[in-house]
């Protein structure tokens, strides 16, 4: 794979930028990487392509992200957390199963599928894939730490298991009602989708499902 050309930090470094100026650039920074890497790959995005997006300097990919694989996993985190990863320990299955369901029966148009994209597809970088796959072996373990009630849960595979299909049905919703014209799913509404949405996840996750696996 070709390496993209380094910026010379010597001639191409633009001003310190402080408060809400650096956290808007930051934003623009992340959202015109996710739009890219979602769209050409991360092989074929490069740092400039970026900055162009955002409208910013370069350089600001290296200060606020250290690098390319740097704002790369920052898109990865950024992604996973908003298709409800459970931010905190101790998370109610409940609370995950309704946040798996908003976005999963929610994001419906080009633009979100297009950001889960993220979570699902090789970007021929191993080290990205080797990110991609972190996080993603990440969120499962805190689902299954949700559904078995406790941390200890993630060192029964039948947990972790259970988490992982949950994580694959929801993010397979997404990508089919958004790229296949299957109906009626892609014409579903969320209430429509809501309810056996809530069945499948609930069988998958609720406290006390493992029992049925033996």
């Amino acid at each position: 794979m070709t390496s993209e050309p380094t910026i010379d930090a010597s001639t191409d470094v633009p001003p310190p930028v402080r408060g809400r100026d650096a956290d808007l650039t930051r934003a623009l920074l992340l959202e015109a990487a996710r739009r890219r890497f979602a769209r050409d790959g991360y092989g074929s995005t490069t740092v400039r392509d970026i900055a162009a997006d955002a409208g910013v300097n370069v350089a600001l990919i290296n200060r606020y992200f250290g690098s390319k694989e740097g704002l790369f996993e920052a898109c990865i985190s950024r992604v996973a957390e908003a298709f409800a990863r459970p931010a905190e320990p101790g998370t109610t299955v409940e609370r995950v199963l309704q946040r798996m369901i908003d976005s999963a029966s929610g994001a419906s148009n080009g633009e979100q599928a297009q950001m889960l994209l993220l979570l699902l597809r090789s970007s021929g970088d191993e080290h990205a894939d080797g990110i991609r796959r972190s996080t993603l072996e990440g969120f499962a373990r805190r689902l299954a730490e949700a559904s078995g009630s406790g941390p200890d849960a993630v060192d029964d595979h039948r947990f972790l298991l259970r988490a992982q299909i949950a994580m694959a049905t929801a993010l397979g919703l997404v990508i089919l009602r958004s790229s296949t014209g299957l109906e009626p799913l892609t014409s579903a509404s969320e209430e429509d989708l809501a309810g056996p949405l809530r069945e499948v996840l609930t069988v998958l996750l609720e406290p006390g499902a493992t029992g049925r696996d033996r």
